[in-house]
């Protein structure tokens, strides 16, 4: 069982916050209201979910929030639209080579769906870069819970104890404490380095620091031959 690099998606592999804004005043739009969400100021929460940003929709607009009718809706847009702006961060693709190339298994854990985090990361010729997807219906729990976490190493053929999470929030935080691993959280996306008041145990600035980073909190350890 081989040590394991975890990565969130949204926020850390890839930028997906104009499309998932994108679809959310979508649905609005589709009511007949304005757009309330802007997908400058409004980037950071992107990332915490269609129903965050519904949510947040509905209470600009000054109306009672209908989530559980508008999230289908909100999935469909999504799906049919989903890699029209969203982009890899720079350096993302050369350092999972890197790692991969120097024996590190690498995987997904996401809180977005598993069926739009596989095709998201087709679109974007990258799934293949990944032993294993865990989204957040793949199991009964999600992010914070430690065990997709777990369950992203373990079927990817590694050891959980022998594992690293990358993210970008405190969902990503909250879930490496849970599974008693190094958190590294970036300091590229629209937190910036406020994810500093996070307390994650390190911060890159871009995905060149990774590689040399991961050999430091989780050096290989030498395999037995038969």
């Amino acid at each position: 069982m081989g040590e394991t690099v975890v990565f969130d998606l949204d926020g850390t592999l890839a930028d997906t916050s104009m499309d998932l804004i994108a679809a959310a005043n979508a649905v609005f739009l589709a009511r007949g209201q304005d757009a309330p969400l802007d997908p400058q100021a409004d980037a950071a929460l992107a990332f915490r979910g269609g129903r965050a940003m519904l949510s947040l929709g509905y209470e600009r607009l000054g109306q009672t929030a209908d989530i559980h009718a508008d999230w289908h809706a909100f999935i469909d847009i999504y799906t049919d639209n989903i890699a029209t702006h969203t982009t890899l961060y720079p350096g993302v693709r050369e350092a999972v080579a890197a790692l991969r190339g120097a024996g590190y298994l690498c995987t997904i854990c996401t809180n977005k769906p598993e069926k739009q985090a596989e095709i998201l990361m087709r679109k974007l010729d990258f799934r293949d870069d990944f032993a294993a997807l865990v989204g957040a219906d793949t199991l009964p729990v999600r992010k914070p819970d430690p065990e997709p976490l777990r369950q992203s190493v373990l079927r990817a053929g590694g050891d959980p104890a022998r594992s690293v999470i990358i993210g970008d929030t405190v969902t990503d935080r909250d879930t490496g404490r849970a599974a008693g691993v190094p958190v590294v959280l970036v300091g590229f996306g629209p937190e910036g380095r406020a994810v500093e008041a996070l307390g994650p145990d390190h911060i890159i600035d871009h995905f060149d620091d990774l590689p040399d980073l991961v050999a430091r909190l989780l050096p290989r350890q030498k395999r037995s031959t038969p």
